[in-house]
């Protein structure tokens, strides 16, 4: 099953080897994100490892292997789907998820309710996406 993984998953997982982290590696689950998230972990680097047991060599190493793990797409290939992400998305932050979606015509994995407020894209929470 193809999913597009919401920054919220990606950054729970940096923090805990809990089900998000588990998730992420089962095999059924072709996983995409767009390319960005990598900066917007680097920006919220060091409060993820405030929150973390891990060391900062532990956090990259997690790091890579779910850089290898999801697919980055580049932002350039969503530019034809931005106009209507952006009417279906509640929050503009968002807009990049939804046009990956749009693009691949897949699920969104997330936790944040407010992006289930549309009726176009489906969207899974952390214990929707345990049942799949």
């Amino acid at each position: 099953m193809d999913l597009i993984v919401d920054a919220n998953v990606i950054f729970a997982a940096l923090i805990q080897e809990g089900k998000n982290y588990e998730l992420l590696f089962r095999r059924e689950f072709h996983l995409f994100t767009p390319d960005f998230i990598i900066i917007e972990i680097e920006k919220h680097k060091e409060e993820i490892l405030a929150k973390t047991k891990r060391s900062s060599a532990e956090f990259e190493q997690v790091l890579e292997i779910l850089k290898r793990r999801i697919a980055l797409i580049p932002m350039e290939e969503l530019v034809p789907f931005v106009e209507q992400a952006e009417t279906l998305t509640p929050d503009p932050d968002d807009m990049a998820y939804f046009a990956l979606a749009l693009k691949l015509n897949c699920s969104l994995w997330s936790n944040d309710k407010a992006l289930k407020q549309q009726n176009k894209i489906k969207v899974y929470n952390t214990t929707e996406v345990v049942l799949l």
